[in-house]
């Protein structure tokens, strides 16, 4: 299970808008395994198909991760016209066994939908979220 503040859960939702037509993407970390905060990044790629996180601000964020103490929790981003589902390039770029996927789908606009996901050796398993 994944808990995510409602404010942060506001954040994604608005960063995956922001970033249309491309998929948005990020990390969330935070102390003891409770999500903390979010730091947008830049979508590498600049695709509506695809993310990658911009090296240059990955390594920003996990030294600043990693002053503070704490832990990678998840790694984010968008589908802009599909599911919240890990796609097959989601399960071949899933580096991070112990963090979850946390994906938000616009869908539907209107009701965009978020859903959690751990990745392990190709094998996805869903993740309860509770917004707290």
């Amino acid at each position: 299970m994944i808990e995510i503040p409602a404010d942060i859960r506001d954040q994604l939702v608005a960063h995956a808008f922001a970033g249309l037509p491309d998929e948005s993407c990020g990390l969330l970390a935070g102390p003891g395994g409770r999500v903390e905060r979010f730091f947008p990044m830049t979508n590498a790629d600049h695709s509506p198909l695809t993310y990658r996180l911009d090296a240059s601000e990955q390594i920003k964020v996990f030294g600043e991760i990693d002053a503070k103490g704490w832990d990678l929790i998840g790694i984010f981003h968008s589908h802009t016209h599909s599911p919240a589902y890990p796609s097959e390039t989601d399960r071949r770029q899933a580096f991070y066994s112990e963090a979850h996927y946390v994906l938000v789908t616009l869908q539907d606009r209107n009701n965009p939908g978020i859903r959690a996901f751990t990745i392990r050796e190709g094998t996805i398993e869903q993740d309860e979220v509770k917004i707290t």
